[in-house]
């Protein structure tokens, strides 16, 4: 049984200013507890992850790693870099944000809060700094660094609610709808969903990556998530498989013991064994050292949350995605989960005891294709109650039609009513059935609604009011496979 795991608050829909501020701050603050400096790592090292097929690279690789935010190059991938940089592979590395909403580290770094638009920009800029003192000690030059500037903590958002016809997202703090910053790969883009897939594919088909490390769409972060759905998109669009590593960051009970530990093994956490396939990359005493030195020089950051950080310094590094699900045409369903069952209702610390009490988790039980029809089925800690709803999003892709056109439904599932929408705008009339019980929701969406896809991505979430409470992470569904 999947335990509670802590949920980094983020909406759908943008926030407004001062909410969106108070809950990301309450986040943060969770993970600012100082820990001890870090020694090198000077004793011999235990063999690490065991049971987990080891990462190699070849002479013909071509590394891409796509970083929400500057520092997750080096917590994810540090090891990584330094591996192809001794192998003399082709590596680059992408950030989508520059961190510039990461208040309360800026709170620590600047003695007091960076909340004016500019002063705003201006830690984007700092942080933009600090990535290229990271991967440099890691190796790299400044040139295989690629900034994107899309929204800190906007990015998911982007990704639900602002295609096509929706307006730009403006950002919680700057208080812009396009990239600002001069020095990004698109200066002036868009807040919008098809701009973000657009540079992503410029990058992807002018590079020609063999292997992605990308963030993992288990992780709670709001842009880890959104990542790793625009970048699967992006690889559909341009007909290209490159091997997938994803990489965990945010998850509150993982890894374990949190601090300093880098002679032990960083293991799968206990909530996605059976349901990831893991690959592990061994790291040297030297690489450990030399991934906390670039760790170190993300100094808004590891100043803050030492402690936080310190526990990826370890002796390997993991990388684990979820298989995508064969929806063959029949009713026979297939379980999302290895272990399906009533999630656990305890809830994450930082909620206050009425929100504790309203928790509600969640988590994916089953899937199935019967005739035109999509059946999902979602299981739950608690029953829905007066002021908290499931949200269920599902977006199809086909080949042949542009993915900004294609429907991104989200259907609402509250205690007594149930509400259908396309990105903001509410649909009538449209053939999805929902059942429930106690525990347990039934959604049944006719294809057609999706636009008769080839694959869809879909996600699920809790929320007591705007307040996200537990989520299901985005799985692809595979509707041609067959």
């Amino acid at each position: 049984m999947k335990k509670s795991r802590f949920r980094i608050p983020v909406r759908a829909l943008q926030p407004a200013a001062a909410v969106g501020l108070l809950l990301l701050l309450a986040w943060l603050a969770q993970l600012a507890r100082p820990g001890a400096p870090l020694q090198p790592n000077t004793a011999p090292q235990p063999a690490a992850a065991p049971n987990t097929p080891e990462l190699t690279f070849n002479a013909a690789d071509r590394i891409l790693i796509l970083a929400p935010h500057p520092d997750d190059e080096t917590i994810g991938n540090g090891g990584v870099i330094q591996k192809a940089v001794s192998l003399g592979l082709p590596v680059r590395v992408v950030f989508l944000t520059n961190g510039d909403a990461n208040q309360w580290s800026f709170v620590l770094y600047r003695k007091q809060p960076e909340l004016l638009p500019g002063q705003v920009e201006a830690m984007g800029l700092v942080r933009h700094d600090e990535a290229v003192a990271a991967t440099t000690a890691l190796g790299l030059k400044p040139e295989q660094l690629t900034f994107l500037g899309y929204p800190d903590f906007g990015t998911l958002a982007i990704w639900t609610t602002h295609w096509r016809d929706e307006p730009p997202l403006r950002s919680m703090l700057t208080r812009v709808i396009q990239v600002p910053y001069t020095n990004a790969y698109h200066p002036g883009a868009a807040y919008k969903g098809e701009e973000i897939l657009a540079d992503l594919e410029a990058i992807l088909k002018e590079f020609r990556p063999t292997k992605v490390f990308l963030s993992h769409p288990a992780d709670l972060n709001p842009d880890h998530m959104a990542l790793y759905a625009f970048t699967r998109v992006a690889l559909w669009d341009l007909g290209l498989t490159p091997q997938l590593y994803p990489y965990l960051v945010h998850d509150p009970h993982w890894p374990q013991p949190r601090g300093q530990a880098p002679d032990r093994p960083l293991t799968p956490p206990a909530s996605l064994v059976g349901e990831v396939t893991w690959w592990n990359l061994p790291l040297s005493r030297e690489e450990v050292s030399r991934k906390q030195m670039a760790l170190e020089a993300h100094r808004t950051q590891y100043e803050s949350n030492a402690r936080y950080l310190a526990s990826f310094i370890r002796a390997n590094e993991l990388f684990g995605d979820y298989a995508p699900t064969v929806m063959l045409a029949g009713d026979a369903d297939v379980n999302l989960e290895a272990d399906a069952g009533k999630p656990s209702a305890v809830a994450p610390e930082e909620l206050t005891g009425a929100e504790r009490a309203a928790f509600v988790g969640v988590e994916w039980h089953t899937v199935r294709r019967t005739g035109s029809d999509l059946v999902l089925s979602l299981v739950l800690s608690k029953p829905l109650a007066e002021g908290v709803a499931l949200s269920a999003y599902l977006f199809g892709y086909r080949l042949d039609r542009p993915f900004a056109a294609m429907p991104k439904i989200h259907v609402r599932v509250g205690e007594l009513s149930d509400t259908v929408y396309d990105q903001t705008r509410e649909l009538r009339d449209t053939g999805v059935q929902v059942s429930r019980d106690a525990h347990t929701i039934v959604l049944r969406v006719p294809l057609a609604l999706l636009g008769d896809p080839d694959r869809a991505l879909t996600a699920a979430r809790t929320y007591l009011g705007n307040l996200p409470l537990d989520s299901a992470a985005w799985r692809v569904l595979d509707f041609k496979a067959e």
